[in-house]
């Protein structure tokens, strides 16, 4: 159309065939600017659920950790590290889209965000990169370093990373020669289009965290389950038979797990969490007497911020011949008048069910699991036991247990006992209290009247545990190094008067 010599009319052909074509073109350029635009809204409104969804991933590690430092506390401190980093560079694209859009009225007409100036003025300065052109590959870079010396290099996440911060340069499509990454990526391009390259960048940033996190977490957990930390234990009915008997039992499957470490633990009715090592509950302690023997408690776990208790039984046999039962006082060779005296009886091989046990001295009282003694008003106390053996045969054994009273109680002030020193503003608030240090039983002993004799004063008698006005009055004329004498104390133990109490001495400091 350009070649010869055109007419008037021809001439006008041509300018309305280039007008035609620049209108395609800007209609075109609209409709590519708009999309850009509703592809950056879809990529924003994900950015924010993928932003939900990590944080509570976050959350689930931190209550993990929490629960189970052993197992989960080095990933939740990996996790902090990548959330730290990712939420930096996040925040610094952030601000650097509101740069570039902060001159625009309407942040919605896309079509007017045709222009290229702001990041050709930001980025680049003549053929190189200006200082925050610089800065913006440097934190890109960053971002990817940071992520790499978490994780570590050989992690499988590594590839995806560097695809997704790369600053390497590009190649030039059908030509030998490459164009700097910045170049190719931010310069001459519209500004919407450049907006969602960020966009798209922060979306990088989350999903990358998305899919570490998740693996963090869900990995140990696939790994705890896996059947490879499982072994067969053998669990028998019990541990001692009889030549000619049936072993009964199960084989089941228990994982072992040395991350995985208890709140608490109760063996036998005592704390034995100090014996928790690589996630077992050590058992050390003596094998007993002769007898079928129980080994039950409660392993204490916390899981979504709950408390789980986990029950735990096991029986053994000290096993001797068994041509008698064994009986034995849970506190001694000994047992009391007034108080409930706990006892055990067992035979080797036979269940306590099958046990017919009586008592003559004393009332027994079967508590499932036990027995338990109230001694009568002689001095001993004996034990029948009658079974019958898996072989046919019977067994009769007793056992006889001497009956004593409660022990002297010992009266006491602030916990101590014999002469206690302290000052005279501390003795009227401080209660009388009686005790028995050494004995095995817990007793709730209640004084219920003592006496008080101040130097130089007449002996007061007081009902109750605290001083009352005359008692108080009279320690008033005390002096600095008088001896104030509690005696003649009355407690109960466990609504048993005691026959004896003896006497406090307070020695006053000032």
């Amino acid at each position: 159309m350009a070649e010869g010599k055109m007419s008037a009319r021809q001439k006008m052909i041509n300018l309305m065939y280039l007008v035609f074509i620049a209108m395609l073109a800007l209609n075109m350029s609209k409709e590519v600017l708009s999309a850009f635009g509703f592809m950056n809204e879809k990529l924003e409104t994900n950015n924010v659920s993928t932003t939900q969804r990590n944080n509570e991933s976050y959350a689930n590690l931190a209550t993990k950790a929490d629960e189970q430092s052993a197992k989960f506390g080095k990933l939740n401190d990996q996790a902090k590290q990548i959330k730290k980093y990712s939420a930096d560079f996040y925040s610094y694209l952030g601000e650097l889209k509101l740069k570039m859009t902060s001159e625009i009225e309407n942040k919605m007409d896309y079509e007017s965000m045709d222009k290229t100036d702001f990041l050709d003025t930001y980025f680049f300065k003549g053929d190189g990169f200006s200082p925050k052109g610089q800065e913006f590959i440097e934190k890109v870079n960053d971002h990817r370093t940071n992520l790499t010396s978490i994780i570590g290099a050989d992690s499988k996440f590594i590839t995806v990373i560097n695809k997704r911060f790369n600053t390497d340069d590009v190649p030039v499509p059908e030509t030998n020669k490459t164009t700097k990454w910045l170049k190719a990526r931010y310069e001459g391009f519209p500004l919407i289009a450049s907006l969602t390259n960020l966009t798209q960048m922060q979306a990088d940033i989350k999903n990358t965290e998305s899919d570490i996190v998740t693996d963090l977490l869900g990995g140990k957990l696939e790994e705890s389950l896996s059947l490879s930390n499982y072994q067969g234990i053998v669990r028998l009915d019990k541990t001692a038979y009889f030549a000619g008997e049936s072993v009964k039992g199960q084989v089941v499957l228990g994982r072992y797990d040395a991350t995985l470490v208890p709140n608490k633990v109760i063996l036998n009715g005592r704390d034995a969490t100090e014996s928790v090592k690589d996630g077992q509950v050590i058992i050390n302690m003596p094998a007993g007497n002769v007898g079928e023997k129980s080994i039950k408690g409660t392993i204490y776990f916390t899981e979504n911020g709950v408390e789980v208790p986990v029950n735990f039984e096991s029986k053994y046999s000290v096993i001797a011949e068994p041509s008698s039962a064994v009986v034995s006082a849970d506190k001694m060779n000994v047992v009391y008048r007034g108080l409930d005296n706990p006892i055990s009886v067992s035979l080797p091989g036979v269940s306590s069910r099958n046990l017919d046990v009586n008592a003559l001295g004393g009332k027994l009282t079967s508590t499932g699991s036990g027995y338990i003694l109230r001694p009568g008003s002689g001095n001993i106390a004996t034990i029948n036991v009658s079974a019958k053996l898996s072989s046919g045969k019977t067994v009769n054994s007793k056992a006889t247990f001497r009956i004593k009273d409660i022990p002297a109680a010992m009266g006491s002030v602030r916990g101590q006992y014999g002469t206690v020193r302290m000052p005279k503003s501390g003795l009227p608030n401080a209660p009388i209290t009686a005790g028995l240090p050494d004995f095995e039983f817990d007793l709730k002993i209640l004084v219920q009247s003592f006496k008080v004799k101040v130097p130089r004063q007449l002996t007061i008698i007081v009902n109750g545990s605290r001083l009352n006005a005359a008692a108080k009055k009279a320690l008033e004329k005390a002096k600095r190094g008088d001896i104030i004498n509690i005696y003649g104390i009355k407690a109960t133990a466990n609504g048993v008067p005691l026959k004896q109490v003896l006497p406090v001495n307070i020695e006053l400091i000032n």
